[in-house]
């Protein structure tokens, strides 16, 4: 069983299109602080608003969500009822240099925000390019580590899910926490936010164990974690891995080496609804893990697919997301309708996959719902929310 479950380790590598996005790290230059007045103030003086849409377009590994995110960006200026948007794209080839390079010779053509780029040193190299002049880079990544200043980012976020399904948790009894995450920046990051997710909830972590991705480190890990949870010191087991990393592989494992999902509550951080073909391991059934709205998704992909044809990218919508946001903020017809102070507006946006709003840190947060698998079918156990009612931050 073993032995046939390990080719999951494998295909970690095909990941990189979407786990680097992540696990890239920030360049070191510091951002500016980002003022509210300059390109930011466009939209208010009746022409057409000036996007800049920054992707990857001639790096061979990353030209198919390229497209995709160009063709979803067109999708959502399509929407905008009464909103005139002047969509330019530039290509960044995946390198922060060309990155920042573009992202200058956008604002010199007149571009009042940034969307993308798509990797994390890109985005943080041409948000640093733009800082004094006081734009905006809505960047398509989901590493928190380059956020601040004029960068935000649009990426779902470890930070968000644990948030999400650490506080259900909590609110079912289950407040006392073993973290199993991958040994790497994306492992370390979600560990991280389980933390912060646990102190805010009233929930304690209780112990965790990195593993690499092949069957020995896992099972070695699994043997660390297996006291505190035989032990009745852990009542949830939080998983940081990915369908595309070794996640078939803990659930299968996990069980098979005593951690049964009868004696501890498996927890996800990241979307186990994407693969049926997982639905049946032993790991799945009952676990929780989060996911976006079911309706808004569902909506955007069949939009995307009357339109274009096949299926969007998994990171395609980010850019919807971004145009959606511009839309909506220049349609209230304020003069600062691109400041820091307007894209961070507490009640959020309505995106491709339900609301979501920026945070002053330049995260984000999304509303999420908290699922299940039974029986091989997802059941939705706390739908996502479809608004925030003007809180936060």
């Amino acid at each position: 069983m073993i032995a046939r479950n390990t080719s999951s380790f494998k295909a970690w590598p095909r990941a990189a299109a979407c786990a680097a996005i992540l696990s890239l790290a920030a360049c070191d230059a510091a951002l500016l602080p980002s003022g509210s007045g300059g390109p930011l103030a466009g939209g208010g003086g009746g022409g057409a608003v000036q996007v800049a849409l920054l992707v990857p377009r001639s790096d061979a590994g990353a030209r198919a969500v390229a497209t995709d995110l160009e063709r979803a960006a067109r999708l959502a200026v399509a929407d905008l009822n009464g909103v005139d948007v002047d969509l330019r794209v530039y290509d960044t080839a995946g390198q922060p240099a060309t990155a920042a390079a573009v992202a200058q010779q956008a604002v010199d053509e007149g571009a009042q925000v940034i969307l993308g780029p798509l990797f994390a040193e890109a985005a943080n190299a041409a948000a640093v390019s733009v800082a004094d002049e006081g734009v905006s880079v809505l960047s398509f990544s989901n590493n928190p580590t380059i956020a601040g200043g004029n960068l935000f980012i649009l990426g779902a976020t470890f930070e968000n899910a644990a948030e999400r399904v650490v506080s259900y948790g909590a609110r079912q009894g289950v407040d006392d926490l073993a973290v199993l995450y991958t040994q790497d920046v994306a492992g370390q990051v979600g560990r991280n936010a389980v933390q912060s997710a646990a102190s805010r909830s009233g929930a304690r972590v209780v112990a965790s164990e990195p593993y690499a991705l092949n069957t020995q480190s896992l099972t070695s890990a699994l043997g660390r974690i297996s006291p505190v949870i035989d032990s009745g010191e852990a009542e949830g087991l939080v998983l940081t891995d990915t369908w595309e990393g070794g996640l078939s592989v803990v659930l299968q494992l996990g069980p098979e080496q005593g951690i049964a999902p009868s004696a501890v509550q498996y927890m996800g951080l990241t979307r186990w609804d994407t693969r049926s073909d997982g639905f049946r391991l032993p790991g799945i059934e009952g676990a929780w893990f989060t996911m976006p709205s079911r309706s808004a998704q569902s909506a955007f992909e069949s939009r995307y697919t009357q339109t274009y044809g096949g299926t969007p990218h998994p990171l395609a919508g980010l850019a919807f997301d971004g145009v959606a946001a511009v839309g909506a903020l220049v349609g209230q017809g304020r003069s600062n309708a691109l400041s820091v102070n307007s894209l961070t507006q507490g009640s959020g946006f309505q995106g491709a996959s339900g609301v979501f709003r920026l945070r002053s840190d330049g995260t984000n947060e999304r509303g999420l719902a908290v699922a299940t698998v039974r029986n091989g079918q997802v059941v939705i156990l706390d739908p996502a929310p479809r608004g925030f009612g003007g809180a936060g931050s």
